[in-house]
């Protein structure tokens, strides 16, 4: 999850689609972008192009959706931008029955992320977790266990191994955790950490993760996902990987 300007007081829009009529008590807010060429997994290119890079983003958002459709007692929201009227995420909420919100349109990531949560709980949900689209082994285990560690804790982070992190959870909001964060570095789990503890708060955190941000990553979700993580990645996304190993060999 990653990047940066000025927070809008503006609301998400609210769709009912997708939500039961009463929240439920715990909300799970995805972040995601709409599948563009030349506007998602930009680090990836090159030596992928912007094709390659929109198919493996919309691949991911897909998993991210699927691997946590079987939650119970979690109403899932998924936070579109630019805009959640693109045809991709109009027919994901009609076939997953998920809510779509916009994100606000905000350059930075930390002002999104925090009008994200503080919608969130106006609609009185107890407790949120965010997370993005850049985890190909994301399950609904692994959101199970941050929903119990928010049952004694006031945050719970699930840590990558680059130093960000793939989730966040909170109790109420907490704005403060995300800014003045330098977003896309090494810093960002550390940073919020030590803010954390300012602020008084107790913290949990997750099993450590590698999501996917880079081309060593990329590398190292070709290789395992033909290995360690065959089961731990979906059909779809393996292929996909399978597909981009084969052409970024024959483009050395």
């Amino acid at each position: 999850m990653a990047r940066s300007a000025k927070s809008s007081q503006k609301k998400f829009p609210n769709s009912t689609r997708g939500r039961s009529p009463k929240p439920s008590e715990s909300a799970l807010i995805v972040f995601a972008k709409s599948p563009i060429p030349g506007s998602v997994k930009t680090r990836l290119c090159p030596p992928l192009t912007p094709d390659e890079a929109a198919t493996l983003h919309g691949s991911l958002v897909l998993d991210t959706l699927e691997q946590t459709k079987s939650l119970q007692g979690m109403d899932r929201i998924l936070a579109c931008a630019p805009s959640q009227q693109h045809p991709f995420f109009q027919a994901v909420s009609a076939r997953q029955h998920i809510a779509l919100w916009e994100q606000i349109p905000d350059d930075d990531l930390g002002g999104r992320m925090a009008h994200a949560f503080r919608e969130a709980f106006t609609k009185n949900y107890m407790n949120a977790v965010m997370i993005g689209s850049d985890l190909p082994t994301i399950s609904s285990e692994i959101i199970q266990q941050a929903v119990q560690g928010l049952r004694k804790h006031d945050v719970v982070i699930g840590p990558s191994q680059d130093g960000g992190y793939y989730l966040i959870g909170l109790k109420k909001p907490n704005p403060e955790l995300f800014f003045d964060i330098p977003w896309s570095t090494h810093q960002v789990t550390a940073l919020t950490k030590k803010k954390t503890s300012d602020l008084g708060l107790s913290l949990t955190l997750l099993p450590p993760q590698r999501d996917l941000d880079t081309i060593e990553d990329l590398q190292f979700y070709i290789k395992e996902s033909q290995h360690s993580l065959q089961k731990a990645v979906s059909s779809r996304t393996g292929q996909v990987f399978k597909t981009l190993g084969t052409r970024l060999v024959n483009r050395e």
